[in-house]
C-alpha cells in the first residue's frame, strides 16, 4: 500500500461557523506508508481538525478520508485498532502511575501481560521516565505528562501514529528523545502524522511536508521541494545603514532591527552581501530555513484576504 492516508477535497465546516468560513476546505493529501509525514501552519489553520477527521474522532462535513485502506466514515471498526493518537489537549488517567498508564494502554490494545511488561519498560527507558515510573500522573509536570502520553503510542503496536503537537512543553533535551523513538518507529515501517509549532522539528524528522493555512495546503513536498518552490531561495540580513532603495532593485526587503532582511536569488544575494562587506557592514547570507518559507507563504495568504477585504470594502462603499 504507497499510502497510509488519503484525503480527497476534504471539507470540514463546525455548527455555527460564521458563514463561508470553514476548518478544512478542499484538502487533498496523500500520506505515504511507514514515513513521518509533517503538518504545519497557524494556529487554527486546520491541522488538528485533519487529524481528528483521520483518526475518526470527527466526521468530515464533505470529501473522503482513507486510512489502510479504510473510509473513515463507515469503516472505523477496521481504522481504530490499527491506530493511535496523541491529541493535542491529552489527559492520561491521573490516579495512575507512569508504568500503570502505559501498561493498562496496552492490555487494553490487546498486548498479552509479557509483551506489554517489555515493551512498557523499554518506552519509559528510551524517554527517560524510568525514574518516574511509580510516580502518579497526577503529581507530574505537563511536559512529563505529554512524554508520557507519547510513551503510550510508541509503545503501541499501531500501524498508524497520530501526534498533534507531541513536543509542546519539553525541555531541548527530552524533545531528542522524542525525535529519536519517532525515528525508530519511522524505521520500524509504521506511519507518523506529525503535527507542530516547531519548525526545526519539522524539518529534522519529516520525510514530507503540507503547510497548511485556512484550511488549504499551500505548499506540500520534501523540506528541499519547499525550499525548491519559494521565489527567493537566499536570505541575506544586513546590520547597520545601507540605502533601502538599493536593496529593493535586488529582492524582497523587511525591515528588522538595527537593519534589513533581504530574501533574494543567489546571484543578487550575492551581490548584496558584496556591496554590504564593501562598505564594512556586517552581513550574513544563506538558503532560506523553513521559518523562512512559512513566514513568507503565511504573509502573502493574510496580505491576499486583506487585499481581497479592502476591496469589497470599497466595493459596497
Amino acid at each position: 500500500m504507497p499510502f497510509a492516508i488519503e484525503a480527497q477535497h476534504l471539507r470540514k465546516v463546525y455548527p455555527n461557523s460564521p458563514p463561508g468560513s470553514a476548518a478544512i476546505d478542499d484538502l487533498s493529501l496523500e500520506i505515504p506508508t511507514g514515513r513521518i509525514y509533517g503538518l504545519i501552519g497557524r494556529n487554527g489553520a486546520g491541522k488538528t481538525t485533519f487529524v481528528r477527521i483521520a483518526s475518526t474522532q470527527l466526521e468530515p462535513t464533505s470529501g473522503t478520508v482513507t486510512v489502510l485502506g479504510h473510509n473513515v466514515q463507515g469503516e472505523e471498526r477496521e481504522i481504530r485498532p490499527r491506530i493511535a493518537c496523541v491529541p493535542q489537549e491529552s489527559r492520561p488517567l491521573y490516579f495512575l502511575n507512569v508504568e500503570e498508564v502505559v501498561y493498562l494502554y496496552l492490555k487494553l490494545r490487546g498486548l498479552d501481560s509479557r509483551d506489554a511488561r517489555r515493551r512498557t519498560r523499554d518506552v519509559l527507558e528510551e524517554l527517560s521516565l524510568t525514574e518516574y515510573r511509580k510516580r502518579s500522573v497526577s503529581r507530574l509536570s505537563g511536559g512529563l505528562r505529554r512524554r508520557a502520553m507519547c510513551a503510550m503510542v510508541l509503545a503501541s503496536d499501531a500501524e498508524v501514529l497520530f501526534l498533534d503537537e507531541p513536543t509542546t512543553g519539553l525541555d531541548p533535551i527530552a524533545r531528542r528523545e522524542v525525535w529519536e523513538a519517532l525515528r525508530r518507529a519511522s524505521r520500524e515501517q509504521r506511519t507518523i502524522v506529525l503535527t507542530t509549532h516547531y519548525l526545526d522539528e519539522a524539518e529534522a524528522l519529516s520525510t514530507r511536508l503540507a503547510l497548511v493555512e485556512r484550511g488549504r495546503v499551500m505548499l506540500e513536498g520534501t523540506p528541499a521541494d519547499l525550499r525548491a518552490r519559494v521565489l527567493y531561495p537566499y536570505r541575506v540580513v544586513i546590520q547597520g545603514s545601507f540605502p533601502r532603495e538599493e536593496l529593493e532593485s535586488l529582492g524582497r526587503v523587511s525591515p528588522i532591527e538595527g537593519g534589513y532582511l533581504i530574501f533574494a536569488r543567489e546571484d543578487e544575494a550575492r551581490e548584496i552581501a558584496r556591496r554590504a562587506l564593501e562598505r564594512g557592514i556586517r552581513v550574513s547570507l544563506g538558503p532560506v530555513s523553513l521559518e523562512d518559507i512559512f513566514l513568507d507563504v503565511v504573509g502573502r495568504a493574510i496580505d491576499t484576504d486583506t487585499a481581497s477585504n479592502d476591496a469589497e470594502v470599497e466595493a459596497e462603499a
